[in-house]
């Protein structure tokens, strides 16, 4: 176990208490359910205690405990205890569905509101805390940890409550039947008590490194999978394979460690249940043959030892229960206490209608883990105009988009549209302001229409295949059998670099942005794809803001100004003439790419 994963292991008593507040809305549900659990257990006791007294109905008839109450004849009294035997089996059976009923729902409806808070609380974190970790540590977070705390609350909540209620009531007949014989019964339970705490101080750490072990296991699967491509062109296959054993022997031997502790306990419990129940029955029957003992009462005693010390053996699955939802209930209270550091304001938008001014203020920012980014760049890009940036790749480029999405806030100076600074505005209605086309393109699972009209759902076809014809993408829908109700795959696997490429374009000018961004749009396309998106940029940049991130200078020589950057900061910037004549970083890479450096 890592010392993070120590460092994060606290009491899973804590983590309950976590757990309640998160749940305060649902109170009066646990409460119902508790109760209904309560109800039904002191139901289930209740038989063990009319065997007895029905024995002491045979034996003392109408002296017998029930002819004190009235009923004199011992066949009345049978009646009787006939007619209680029936009501008390028929409430312990409603009760039990009643509890089963609330404590199921609850569970349900509880695990489907943890998931999806911690889904929305994902959406508002910045990039970094996705790019420290892996998606499949996420995926085990809102799903199966989510399902280890719903197993819990499906059967273990009830177990717990209904052992304790069986210690309680059990114990308070012995006390009164016989206050020696409750001592010796109760003798086992300071050893079960210390056992179960035990057993759950030893679990803990055990089961926070299994969910550790979950995540790691469904990270690689995931990531294999998404990669099966490049796997299958280096012929890593059996490399792969080899990993992925080793991530789940991981699991499998972090299971172990957690079972052998576990299952340690029923043996161990199970003798101080049989010391209880051999006090009970050796004193008690003594007591019983001497006379100080009614006979009944005895046998309520040796029915009710087994009652009340028996159920603690289930202490070792309701425990290995609870430490496995309590591990996953931190790791998901974790997850929604991240803070976020990207700060939003819903009720204050963007002024409209967008010009598309965008003005970049002595903006600096470094990544916390690399230590790279940007330093006291200004850049103004006045509405409707072209802006180009260039430079080798890590020089800070990107860094300037995802700032001025907000992926990211400046550690100084300002980001502005319209004059307006964007951290005094809605995110949502910063990002309706702009729409991006990113080098990795990421399509959807579904169709064709469902893809391009992801940020506009109402569009009409018409306006889809607008969008699609001037981003140059119609004519190979057009061909496809299916046409807009295409399936193009996971992430768009089934349609080629190019055909994404101008999907990802179209999608953005459906939104009709008045700030358009393209990071390296055209880098991993062909030649015609490149000429056709070319194309499509000169006619959808009249009276839109477009910024660029190009590595092949041709695709901007027609940009209004040619921003390049050198170890995050601007180091020249002009139009395309304009950088040639002075001879500097742009002129030397424009030879480079047109051969005229030889």
């Amino acid at each position: 176990m890592t010392q993070h994963t120590i460092s994060k292991t606290t009491s899973s008593f804590a983590a309950l208490g976590r757990l309640l507040r998160y749940a305060r809305g649902y109170r009066r549900q646990i409460i119902a359910a508790a109760t209904c659990s309560v109800i039904n257990k002191l139901f289930d006791i209740a038989p063990e205690i009319l065997i007895g007294i029905a024995i002491d109905v045979v034996v003392n008839q109408e002296e017998s405990f029930v002819a004190s109450l009235g009923f004199e004849s011992a066949r009345e009294q049978i009646l009787i205890l006939a007619v209680l035997t029936f009501f008390i089996w028929a409430g312990e059976s409603l009760f039990e569905y009643l509890y089963q009923i609330l404590w199921r729902n609850l569970a349900q409806r509880l695990q489907s509101d943890l998931r999806q808070d911690a889904y929305e609380h994902a959406q508002k974190l910045d990039m970094s805390f996705f790019e420290a970790r892996s998606s499949g540590q996420l995926v085990a977070t809102m799903n199966d940890d989510v399902n280890q705390l719903e197993r819990f609350l499906d059967g273990g909540a009830n177990a717990m409550i209904q052992v304790l209620v069986t210690v309680v009531a059990v114990g308070a007949v012995f006390f009164v039947l016989s206050p020696v014989i409750a001592l010796l019964a109760f003798t086992p339970i300071p050893l079960i008590i210390w056992g179960a705490f035990y057993f759950q101080r030893k679990a803990g750490p055990l089961y926070a490194d299994v969910r550790e072990k979950v995540g790691d296991l469904s990270s690689r699967l995931s990531n294999n999978l998404g990669g099966i491509a490049t796997i299958k062109s280096f012929t890593a296959e059996q490399r792969e394979a080899e990993r992925l054993k080793a991530s789940s022997e991981a699991y499998v031997e972090a299971n172990r460690k957690a079972i052998r502790i576990s299952s340690a306990f029923i043996p161990v419990i199970r003798m101080a249940i049989l010391a209880g129940f051999l006090a009970t029955f050796i004193v008690g029957g003594m007591q019983a043959l001497s006379g100080a003992l009614n006979v009944g009462a005895y046998g309520v005693l040796v029915f009710l030892t087994q009652r009340l010390l028996w159920p603690l053996t289930g202490l070792a699955e309701v425990i290995d229960l609870f430490e496995r939802a309590m591990a996953s209930t931190r790791r998901i209270l974790d997850l929604l206490a991240e803070p976020v550091q990207v700060r939003d304001d819903p009720g204050n938008h963007l002024p409209g209608p967008v010009r598309g001014e965008v003005t970049f203020d002595g903006v600096s920012f470094r990544y916390p883990a690399s230590g790279a980014g940007i330093d006291g760049i200004s850049l103004a890009v006045p509405a409707g105009n072209t802006l180009a940036l260039v430079g080798a790749t890590g020089s800070g480029k990107s860094t300037l988009i995802k700032l001025l999405l907000r992926f990211y806030d400046p550690d100084a100076g300002r980001i502005l549209i319209d004059g307006q600074p964007i951290h005094e505005v809605s995110l949502r209605s910063l990002r309706e302001a702009i729409g991006l086309v990113s080098q990795d393109v990421y399509l959807f699972d579904g169709t064709i229409r469902e893809n391009l009209a992801y940020g506009r759902p109402a569009a009409s076809d018409q306006q889809i295949i607008d969008a699609a014809r001037t981003a140059e993408a119609w004519s190979f829908i057009e061909a496809l059998p299916q046409g807009l109700d295409t399936q193009v795959g996971e992430r768009g696997v089934r349609l080629s670099g190019g055909q994404r490429q101008r999907l990802s374009l179209a999608r953005a000018l459906l939104k009709d942005p008045p700030i358009l961004v393209l990071d390296e749009a055209t880098s991993a396309v062909d030649n015609e794809t490149e000429a056709a998106i070319q194309r499509s940029l000169r006619r959808i940049g009249h009276n839109r803001t477009v910024i660029m991130i190009a590595h092949r200078l041709s695709t901007i020589v027609d940009a209004d100004t040619i921003a390049v950057i050198e170890n995050g900061k601007v180091v020249q910037q002009g139009s395309h003439e304009q950088l040639l004549e002075r001879d500097g970083p742009y002129a030397a890479q424009w030879r480079v790419q047109t051969g005229q450096a030889w």
